[in-house]
Formats: structure tokens, sequence, C-alpha cells
């Protein structure tokens, strides 16, 4: 997909939500559970090792991205992943994490040598 430039407002907003939504660690390791399928708030909040009622404010957060889904299963809401495209993202800025940490252990390990 070709993306005008320069943006227009309301695209370079609802890009900027979108960053908010994935800028809370816990939300970025919610998703990261979230990749093998789907779990309950009490099974994401049990290993996170997060409160539920925390857990189930962040899962609204990025249900109302459309990142998550849910699926209600009598007493229980089931959340899995809604996006996938939400990974390709996770992962580019995962690969640019890493070049830039292996730059700065080549800087340092130069400079103690």
């Amino acid at each position: 997909m070709d993306v005008p430039h320069p943006l227009p407002e309301d695209l370079a907003e609802l890009i900027a939500r979108r960053f908010r939504v994935l800028s809370d660690p816990l939300r970025v390791r919610m998703l990261d559970l979230l990749r093998d399928g789907e779990l309950s708030v009490s099974t994401i909040a049990e290993q996170l090792g997060a409160g539920q009622q925390n857990v189930s404010k962040h899962l609204n957060v990025l249900a109302d991205a459309g990142m998550v889904h849910r699926r209600k299963d009598g007493n229980h809401v089931y959340y899995g992943i809604g996006d996938e495209g939400v990974f390709a993202l996770c992962e580019q800025v995962c690969g640019s994490l890493q070049a830039q940490l292996s730059t700065l252990a080549a800087l340092i390990g130069g400079q103690i040598a």
C-alpha cells in the first residue's frame, strides 16, 4: 500500500494513535503472550504477574484499537490477536533495537580493549 506524502493530518493522527496503544510495555507483553492463541484474562494476569483489573483495562485498550478480539465463553472472556500486522511492526522495531544494541556493544567493547 502506498502511503501519501506528506501525510494527511487525519492519517498521521491514526498512526500516532496506534503507536500510543503500543507504548505501554505491559500491552506489548500481552500481545506477545497471545501469539500462541487465545487466553483468558486470569491466565494473562497470572503469566504476567499483574492484577486482573489492570490486565482487563489494558486488554480493553488493545481491543478498542482492533489489535485483539474478545470471545465470551460462559463466565470467562478470552482474548486473541485481532490484527496480525501488529507483529510485523513489533518485529521491525525489535530488529532495529537489536542492530542498535550490537553497534553500542561494539563501541563499548572497542573502548575497553
